[in-house]
């Protein structure tokens, strides 16, 4: 996403980074537990490795850290410690053994409004699709394409998501980054961005007529003129 694409400068940009409802669905992707099917997860199915692939190669230890990295799964060490046993003798290459694996390899809860395999699914799919790292070049990109005085949206969905457009903001409305004890600004930097508040969630009311929508948050910034 930048001018050489053929974008020229827009007054709105907004980023959705949630999942097609569509993809959810489709048992060729296995993006989701309810859904089954083969774990492939890939958004281009053309490249890159699939979810099963991981799953295969990857030793106890690399898994459990992925799963802490992109879920910030608490029992990512058990759940990873699992599937490698578990491979050992029987491949896990459907959405429907991992999540019985998962299930299987936590603690059961008094109640729990999510399946305990989420936060594996979850991280999967962003190693899988390398997700953080494209939005963080589609946030750079947003400097180049807004016009002054143009929006920068951007919906996320988990908490991961939404501390790096967080961050990012915060970063790009600063002026000076120069050490505190430099008595004079040698580093030129202006502000690029104008924060246009605090984030937003969903009401009540529509996380109701929506569940998809619950963990929702929506930040926005203007751009400032160079």
């Amino acid at each position: 996403m930048a001018p050489g694409a053929g974008f020229a400068a827009v007054d709105g940009l907004f980023m959705d980074l949630g999942l097609s409802s569509f993809q959810l669905v489709d048992v060729e992707r296995g993006f989701g537990f309810r859904a089954g099917g083969r774990l492939d997860m890939r958004f281009d199915r053309s490249r890159g490795r699939s979810a099963a692939d991981l799953l295969a190669t990857m030793d106890a230890r690399d898994l459990a850290a992925l799963f802490r990295r992109y879920g910030e799964e608490p029992f990512a060490g058990r759940i990873a410690r699992t599937i490698v046993e578990t491979r050992s003798h029987t491949p896990v290459e459907t959405a429907e053994q991992l999540a019985a694996l998962v299930a299987r390899a936590v603690p059961a809860p008094k109640s729990r409004r999510t399946h305990p395999a989420t936060r594996v699914f979850q991280a999967l799919r962003i190693a899988v699709n390398d997700e953080l790292a494209a939005l963080e070049a589609g946030l750079a990109a947003s400097l180049v394409l807004l016009r002054p005085g143009g929006r920068l949206v951007v919906l996320s969905y988990h908490s991961l998501e939404d501390r790096i457009v967080k961050r990012f903001i915060a970063a790009e409305q600063r002026g000076c980054v120069c050490p505190p004890e430099v008595p004079i600004c040698v580093c030129g930097r202006q502000p690029n961005l104008r924060s246009l508040g605090k984030s937003r969630t969903p009401s009540t009311a529509e996380v109701a007529a929506n569940p998809r929508s619950r963990s929702a948050r929506l930040r926005g910034a203007e751009r400032i003129a160079a």
